[in-house]
């Protein structure tokens, strides 16, 4: 079982995607509202995973990414957004992938992962 960390700033698709990778083969193991939540709670929990919002308030998904990048033992970074316009920025960052928001299951996620 994958250990996940969801990051959005916004709390209900934090609690939607929290009960749709429940029910595949992960373990929601904590939740950031923003990009310094995230990069703590990433240090502190080590994910295998980190489910990241593009947009947020103080630093944005690639950014985040970037600096997961640079732990010792970095989780995989799979960005996701409502706009599909990010997804082909991914390419040339430090994430894993892109999942649509309203496409995001466990099994989309799974099969983001590889």
């Amino acid at each position: 079982m994958k250990t996940v960390l969801i990051v959005d700033d916004y709390e209900p698709f934090r609690a939607s995607a929290r009960g749709l990778l429940h029910g595949g083969d992960f373990d929601v193991v904590g939740e950031a509202a923003d990009g310094r939540d995230a990069l703590q709670l990433a240090g502190e929990l080590r994910p295998d995973v980190v489910l990241l919002d593009v947009h947020m308030p103080d630093l944005d998904g690639f950014e985040v990414a970037k600096r997961l990048a640079e732990l010792d033992s970095p989780p995989v970074v799979v960005l996701t957004s409502s706009r599909d316009d990010y997804a082909p920025l991914v390419g040339g960052s430090a994430a894993h992938a892109f999942v649509r928001k309203d496409a995001l299951s466990a099994e989309t996620l799974a099969s983001a992962l590889g």
